[in-house]
């Protein structure tokens, strides 16, 4: 009989010992997520910093000139492109990925405005043809990415 007494009290001991450990385990895995989360906007906030300086550095440089060329505005689409971008992931924590597809058009776009005049005439059909089919291939891209986001959402309202 006692031995029967002297493991019941061992499981018990047992027993409030992993009930503490499952709250400190609890209590780690808050402070964990706290500090990413933390993190998570404090990266947010100074990447939404830079693109605002950035672009503002920028606006200050075209109004010293007294005029904006093509690659200047473009330049000012790719930061709004940016803000967004950033705003959207801070509201869903959700990477949208359509715009950096976005940007990477309006980039090479914009490759295209500053960079063609200074090459032959060769490495400029090249160029331009290069330019255009990455142009064409990332637009087909996010057409593929809208079909797909489009029939996932209805898919999980169909299981619903």
């Amino acid at each position: 009989m006692r031995r029967i007494y002297a493991s019941h009290g061992l499981i018990e001991i047992l027993r409030s010992s992993l009930s503490t450990m499952n709250i400190k385990s609890e209590s780690i895995s808050k402070l964990g997520h706290l500090m990413v989360d933390a993190f998570h906007y404090l990266a947010l906030f100074v990447i939404g910093g830079t693109i605002v300086w950035s672009a503002g550095y920028e606006y200050i440089g075209m109004m010293s000139q007294g005029y904006a060329k093509l690659k200047d505005i473009l330049l000012l689409f790719i930061y709004l492109e940016l803000g967004a971008m950033v705003g959207i992931y801070f509201k869903t924590h959700q990477l949208p990925v359509q715009f950096l597809t976005y940007i990477a058009i309006t980039a090479l776009a914009r490759h295209l405005v500053v960079d063609l005049k200074d090459m032959s005439v060769l490495d400029q059909l090249y160029l331009m043809l290069g330019i255009s089919g990455a142009i064409l291939m990332l637009t087909f891209s996010i057409i593929g990415m809208g079909y797909a986001n489009k029939n996932l959402k209805m898919e999980e309202e169909d299981r619903d």
